[in-house]
């Protein structure tokens, strides 16, 4: 136990009213109440409420009783309080704290500390909840009824059952590759405003399938109650390209699936993954179970992996970790590996994650820094170089992973069982990992993952935190769905990463040499070929060499340009922690006008593209590594000056000066900058298969990999192929 359990159930209670159920992300007001125990409360004592780390319910304030997330406290015996909220103010996870001390008077027995969570009295909308759904969303209280400030915790901690809002969106899904009459699902579901899946749908939708599809209805209704729809057993006979509609009763598309193509060829599947979240056992929230669950029924994962921090994980629930691994683990259905985040101090070597293919294996942490039974602390490796001298010939992965830490790939590097480096999750895009490791040799794939700490692996929306983007997805290319199959590939780094969207992508030399592979060739050039279809539109394709982009591909040309242009921000303020770099801004055009706008990788429902009048734009941004920005059709095509205003950079150029190619603006930073180009009025191009011959450095190893950016933002990345070029 982290605090004092002297005398807690004589320390007193706490309760929240009203005791109902809140639809998460919405405003609202509660009074948690604190009811002194025996002891009462001396004089400067204190307590605190405590949140865990990955909620982001509203930052409270206490100054502007009309404003929204007003809170109000006070004593019911007049004492005097003093009170502050602080996002750290207790121990890991349980760290956001609101404080409240008495500075003048005492409590006894039955006196009460009255918190009113969004006061509306005097006219504030309430307090905005949560955005991510939760049984029983905790406020623990710790109290120093003694004002010594060593707290006990009450035995019973009040909590919130936050549940899902209306439906706000559609998703449809479905493999994307399979063989001509092989069996496949399609699986719909409808989310919230903040990307839960909503229970509160009440209609029908009709299926419009691209191809003839056996065995798929006409319709299917959702009932009050419903979160998804599975449609399981599904043939198509002929090769060809699948894509789904979801429509209404008057034939309005509700959505779309992405595309699933039906090749007879395919030597190998794509499974999709999400392999690497937490559970509310250590920083995320939601149990472990409810982690496998979603990303088996909720989120349509085809694998997934348990990733908690290793300096929080007791032997009890590694074991646990390990008994539900074993329970949905489904060959052929649904496959769950073991493993855990070694989350060592970045100079000894960072994050890194740690997946077995099999049950029953050691967990080695980096530290036993919040696990307080040291009894194994002699299995610990405090070092990656210690780590990995440890792993070595054992049936295990590693990933260098960017979170709060971050992978540093010079402390050690072992390539039997590191095979991959994870460059994007919901914590941000990090292509600079990626050159880290190339530029030292290394022979890595490319995996991206969530990270999610909100409960939705394999659907990791932000929601309103320090989260900077929506969760990765990683597609292994695998002869089947077994953990066997998914090990192999992932040594022969046969996968592709992206930014959660699902899309085919390949990437080969010769039918027989394809992403991930190691050739030698006698030869100074060589054709790659490249193959994308994606559920929206492709906006540009980048072929890499090691760190060096060789070519920028777009699916148009100049003169296909029109009156529609293209503003991008992105990077990060540094690799550490405090990575968030504000765009908060406006835009405005002179001489011209925005006829029409679109916003780009916009996730935080609270902060918006706002089009103000014709001419005139803002928002409010963040980036951590990623992209954002938006699309705006002109007026005219030529006229005017686009002038952006932003906390980082101010510049304006020309609309005649703006074409295909991009007019980039440096912020500094980690690859921080602000990018406009001119692109075409109705961009419908969603499938791309080119040959581009790429000029190869003589006498070394040359990592080919391609980069996809489509037009809403979405990104997606190959594992290279290593030619070395004798």
């Amino acid at each position: 136990m982290p605090h004092s359990t002297y005398m807690r159930d004589r320390i007193g209670s706490a309760v929240i009213v009203p005791d109902e159920p809140v639809v998460a992300g919405s405003y609202t007001s509660f009074d948690l109440i604190y009811t002194a125990g025996f002891f009462g409360i001396d004089d400067s004592g204190s307590i605190k409420i405590v949140q865990r780390f990955a909620t982001d319910m509203a930052k409270i304030q206490f100054d502007d009783p009309t404003a929204p997330n007003y809170v109000s406290i006070e004593a019911s015996n007049k004492a005097v309080l003093s009170y502050h909220w602080d996002v750290k103010n207790n121990i890991r996870p349980w760290g956001k704290t609101l404080y409240i001390k008495i500075v003048k008077g005492y409590f006894r027995e039955g006196d009460q500390i009255i918190v009113r969570y969004g006061d509306k009295r005097q006219g504030s909308p309430g307090v905005r909840m949560q955005t991510f759904c939760e049984d029983t969303l905790e406020y623990k209280v710790l109290v120093d009824a003694f004002a010594t400030y060593d707290y006990v915790e009450l035995p019973q901690s009040p909590t919130i059952n936050l549940v899902p809002g209306y439906p706000a969106r559609w998703k449809a899904v479905l493999p994307t590759t399979r063989r001509p009459k092989e069996t496949f699902r399609l699986s719909i579901k409808a989310e919230d405003r903040w990307g839960n899946p909503s229970d509160r749908t009440d209609a029908t939708v009709f299926l419009r399938p691209s191809l003839p599809v056996a065995g798929l209805p006409g319709q299917i209704t959702f009932t009050p109650g419903m979160m998804t729809s599975v449609t399981e057993n599904l043939t198509v006979d002929t090769e060809g390209d699948l894509v789904i509609d979801v429509t209404d009763a008057s034939g309005t598309i509700l959505t779309s699936s992405n595309p699933c193509r039906f090749d007879s060829s395919a030597a190998l599947l794509p499974f999709w993954a999400d392999m690497h979240g937490q559970s509310e056992e250590t920083i995320g929230s939601n149990s472990a179970r409810d982690y496998f669950s979603f990303a088996r029924d909720k989120a349509f994962l085809d694998a997934t992996c348990h990733q908690g921090n290793d300096f929080q994980i007791t032997k009890e629930f590694w074991q646990e970790i390990n008994d539900l691994t074993r329970e949905f683990d489904d060959p052929g259905r649904f496959v769950a590996f073991p493993g855990y985040e070694w989350s060592g101090n970045t100079g000894l070597g960072g994050d890194h994650n740690i997946i077995y293919l099999r049950e029953g294996e050691q967990i080695h942490r980096s530290c036993h820094a919040l696990v307080y039974d040291l009894s194994d602390a002699d299995t610990d490796r405090h070092t990656t170089r210690e780590l990995f001298e440890t792993l070595k010939g054992r049936d295990v992965f590693v990933y260098a992973h960017v979170g709060g830490r971050y992978a540093d790939l010079s402390v050690a590097k072992e390539a039997d069982i590191q095979p991959a480096v994870e460059i994007h999750s919901a914590w941000g895009t990090f292509e600079w990992l990626l050159h880290d490791a190339l530029s030292m040799g290394m022979t890595v794939g490319v995996v991206t993952n969530s990270d999610g700490h909100k409960g939705r692996p394999g659907a990791s929306y932000p929601g309103a935190s320090m989260f900077g983007c929506y969760g990765g997805l990683t597609c292994f290319l695998a002869r089947e769905l077994t953990r066997e199959a998914i090990f192999d590939c992932l040594k022969q780094r046969h996968h592709y990463g992206t930014t959660g969207v699902r899309m085919v992508l390949d990437t080969r030399i010769s039918p027989d040499v394809m992403m991930g592979d190691c050739v030698t060739l006698n030869s100074d050039t060589v054709d790659l070929s490249i193959a994308a279809l994606c559920p929206e539109a492709i906006e540009r394709i980048e072929i890499f060499n090691g760190t060096e982009r060789v070519e920028t591909i777009r699916p148009y040309r100049a003169d296909d340009l029109g009156r529609r242009i293209r503003v991008i921000w992105e990077g990060a303020e540094y690799r550490g922690r405090g990575r968030e770099t504000i765009w908060d801004g406006a835009a405005a055009i002179e001489g011209n006008s925005f006829e029409d706008t679109e916003a780009i990788n916009f996730w935080n429902q609270e902060n918006q593209l706002v089009q103000g009048d014709p001419a005139s734009l803002s928002w409010k941004s963040l980036t951590t590594g990623g992209l954002s920005g938006f699309e705006a059709l002109l007026k005219d095509p030529a006229a005017g000056t686009v002038k952006i205003d932003t906390p980082l950079l101010q510049c304006s150029l020309k609309v005649s000066d703006i074409g295909i190619d991009d007019t980039v603006f440096d912020a500094g930073g980690l690859g921080r900058k602000i990018k406009v180009c001119r692109v075409p009025d109705d961009n419908t191009t969603r499938e791309m298969a080119i040959t581009k011959q790429v000029k190869l450095k003589a006498g070394s190893v040359n990592p080919l990999y391609v980069k996809v950016t489509l037009t809403d933002g979405h990104m997606a990345w190959s594992s290279p192929i290593y030619i070395t070029a004798e």
